[in-house]
């Protein structure tokens, strides 16, 4: 990116970019952290993978991880996610299994062997993971559960954790509290579009308490459950509002944070609304003046009235207000939905599948409620990789909360909540309590949109059965997939994945057309630099690279690095298209030309083989096998993949008397399945 002035050549490194004075302008280039995490969302512990799991989330956290290790040396990434073993969504699963198909073993071997086919499918895509744990297994499961306890006592300590007894649904029938997926429902946030709520929290994250969920039913049993008082520990997220909206506003001023987590997240941080709709009434104002003049009114509280809509919001300056209000509705029988806000954020449950919490002021026999779990498992992961590493840093913190790393979260737009609200309230307390600014060195999230089988959401606890992973690769290649997956434009809009090999159906399959880069554009233009070299110069590469095809290389590799720090992966795809293709274009016009033939094929040639460097360089974290195949014919060790090098030609890698692998006749470097 160029801007001209030299005026802002102190604003980029603010932004994350550093600057390089040029003679017509300042040159914005994007900074990279010396040390970074990779975290990629993590699939439940009640099932395989399908490939939503793969196309929206793990292909994507992968080519950041793989290109960060070729950009700032793989020895400073870290690359982690693992098996959400816990919670109620485990316990419904394993007790079907149990009676529906005859397992026979307890509920952690049930997890662990859906771990272990994660892993499996995990490992078939090439997905370059340092750790894939799982919470409630191995060792990471146990500094999992000392962190859990060590973080807890942090906050308690500091005051930033309030014991608080709310309703829970109750299984009357079976005496049994009920949490999470055990009970069904609609949301109750006005406009939400969830399809599925819970006992306290929809799909798409909005919290509330489990009386207003509407239409509830045990999940098991399709049966209506009772509400019963239980105290639970809860995390006072709305004490970091303020420091929300101010991270709200240096994510704005950065500019590369995807617009589905701006609008999200801004929608968690309005003030605590209540919506009022009132049907067959002549005077509104009256009707909404008689209801609000028993409720509490702070010196924030304002309406809103729309007489066409025959509606009223109501605004509230603290959620206190708010919550006596609706109590106050809804003893009236006045029908209401309340607006997303921050309201506290329970860290305990009272499922038996879990890590147990502390015993404090009397409460004990709980266990940490799944998702909050679930935000600090891969710092556990983190340690568990530097515990088995010959890495220097040997403090987990050095890599979350240093100034010289940086943590990138990839995950799916339903989850922005979790990870982008209440974790940030979670970390900023961490940094609070260690003199920290609080709005230092937070992760950055990556959300994804949702990823459709045909026009439904892929989910797996839908009703539309989207193909497993495995299944997947009874058709395509992996790197087939992943390049279809990476161009899908996830960062703006949700894409529908069509594999008509899988779906059985007639004419052109869109998800073999970014692979067809590979197969059909770029393993020509590799093997005709191979074969011609192999047939007219014995072997011995030219060395003369005229200025365009560095000129061009040049530009598409400051155009890739941007795109990069971006998260724009569909982007990059399109420029290598363009420049594969171009390349091939100039391959196919000059390889053939008789005048001067030989000068002429000479300096082709080498053009060309500088071509396949670059472009094996920029597509290694796309296509990771068939590239490391260009570099085995190539005969190049891995400095290859150094980014330090990017801009040097191959006789930069090799010694007098290099020799290219030979190249037997039609042999792919990209495959195909059929």
């Amino acid at each position: 990116m160029r801007v001209q002035g030299s005026a802002l050549a102190g604003v980029g490194r603010a932004h994350g970019f550093e600057v390089e004075t040029e003679e017509r302008g300042v040159f914005m280039k994007p900074k990279f952290p010396k040390r970074a995490v990779i975290t990629s969302g993590m699939p439940y512990g009640d099932k395989h993978l399908h490939f939503g799991h793969i196309g929206g989330c793990f292909v994507h956290a992968d080519i950041y991880a793989r290109f960060l290790r070729d950009r700032i040396g793989k020895e400073n990434v870290i690359f982690v996610s693992g098996t959400d073993c816990y919670g109620a969504g485990p316990e419904v699963k394993y007790k079907a299994a149990v009676e529906n198909d005859g397992f026979t073993g307890s509920i952690q071997d049930f997890v662990e062997g859906n771990h272990l086919a994660q892993k499996n499918t995990l490992k078939k895509f090439d997905i370059s993971l340092d750790v894939f744990g799982a919470s409630a297994l191995y060792e990471g499961g146990e500094l999992q559960k000392a962190l859990s306890v060590q973080l807890f006592e942090l906050w308690h300590k500091n005051g930033y954790l309030r014991l608080e007894e709310v309703e829970q649904f109750y299984d009357d029938e079976n005496q049994q509290i009920l949490n999470g997926r055990q009970v069904e429902g609609r949301c109750p946030i006005a406009k939400c579009k969830s399809a599925t709520a819970y006992a306290d929290e929809c799909e798409l994250g909005h919290q509330y308490s489990p009386r207003e969920l509407i239409a509830p039913k045990i999940a098991s049993t399709g049966k209506v459950p009772s509400l019963k008082a239980v105290k639970n520990w809860y995390f006072d997220l709305e004490r970091f509002n303020a420091a929300l909206k101010e991270r709200q506003n240096l994510l704005a001023d950065e500019g590369i944070s995807r617009k589905i987590l701006m609008t999200n997240v801004a929608d968690f941080l309005k003030d605590p609304a209540i919506l009022i709709r009132i049907e067959d009434i002549t005077n509104l104002q009256a009707a909404i003046s008689q209801i609000t003049e028993n409720l509490p009114q702070s010196d924030k509280f304002d309406k809103n009235i729309d007489e066409e809509k025959k509606s009223a919001t109501l605004i509230f300056g603290d959620l206190k207000s708010r919550e006596k209000s609706c109590e106050i509705l809804r003893n009236h029988n006045i029908r209401f939905r309340t607006g997303t806000t921050l309201v506290p954020f329970r860290l305990s449950g009272n499922v038996k599948w879990g890590i147990p919490v502390p015993e404090k002021d009397g409460v004990c026999d709980q266990t940490f409620w799944v998702w909050p779990e679930s935000l600090w498992i891969p710092i556990a992961f983190v340690q568990q990789h530097l515990k088995n590493s010959a890495t220097n840093f040997e403090n987990w913190e050095d890599w979350w909360f240093s100034e010289d790393s940086q943590v990138y979260q990839f995950i799916g737009e339903d989850n922005i909540y979790f990870y982008a609200v209440a974790e940030m309230g979670l970390f900023m307390a961490l940094n609070e309590i260690n003199n920290r600014n609080v709005q230092s060195c937070l992760p950055k999230t990556i959300p994804n949109r949702h990823l459709f089988y045909g026009t439904r959401k892929a989910s797996s606890s839908g009703t539309i059965k989207p193909p497993s992973a495995e299944e997947l690769l009874e058709h395509y290649t992996a790197e087939q997939l992943r390049m279809h997956f990476a161009h899908m434009a996830l960062h703006s809009n949700s894409v529908s994945f069509n594999p008509k090999a899988v779906l059985k159906e007639d004419g052109f399959d869109a998800t073999l057309a970014e692979g067809n880069l590979l197969t059909n554009v770029y393993n020509r233009l590799v093997r005709s630099c191979f074969y011609t070299l192999q047939k007219y110069f014995d072997g011995k590469l030219p060395t003369e690279i005229s200025p365009a095809t560095r000129q061009t290389a040049a530009k598409i590799i400051e155009d890739y690095e941007m795109a990069m720090y971006k998260f724009e992966f569909a982007k990059i795809i399109d420029m290598m298209d363009v420049y594969l293709r171009d390349a091939n274009k100039i391959w196919a016009a000059e390889s053939k030309d008789e005048n001067k033939k030989e000068n002429k094929l000479q300096q082709t040639l080498a053009n060309a083989f500088y071509v396949v460097k670059v472009a094996a360089v920029l597509l290694h974290p796309f296509a990771p096998e068939g590239t490391e195949r260009v570099r085995e014919f190539l005969a190049i060790d891995e400095r290859l993949w150094d980014w330090r090098h990017i801009h040097e030609d191959l006789l930069f890698f090799m010694k007098d008397d290099h020799k290219f692998k030979f190249l037997e006749p039609k042999v792919d470097f990209f495959y195909k399945k059929w």
